[in-house]
């Protein structure tokens, strides 16, 4: 019997996750700056921008581009 890992890197981690860890890397600046929405640069919270992400497929995807660079990087 063989042990199967999943291949991608998203499988299991929540999206509050995702942005919790991004905010804490880079901070909210650094993260408007990288993804430039307003749930990142106008008063962010991680309630605000994950109701925002999880109605706005485009800007899910850009942050989880982010959060798979931030992961080659690690």
């Amino acid at each position: 019997m063989t042990s199967s890992r999943p291949t991608d890197p998203l499988h299991g981690v929540t999206l509050e996750q995702i942005v919790t860890r991004l905010a804490d890397r880079y901070g909210w600046a650094e993260l408007g700056r990288r993804v430039p929405i307003r749930c990142f640069t106008d008063n962010p919270s991680v309630h605000s921008s994950l109701k925002f992400l999880r109605r706005t497929p485009w800007a899910r995807k850009k942050v989880e581009d982010v959060y798979l660079d931030m992961l080659k990087d690690l």
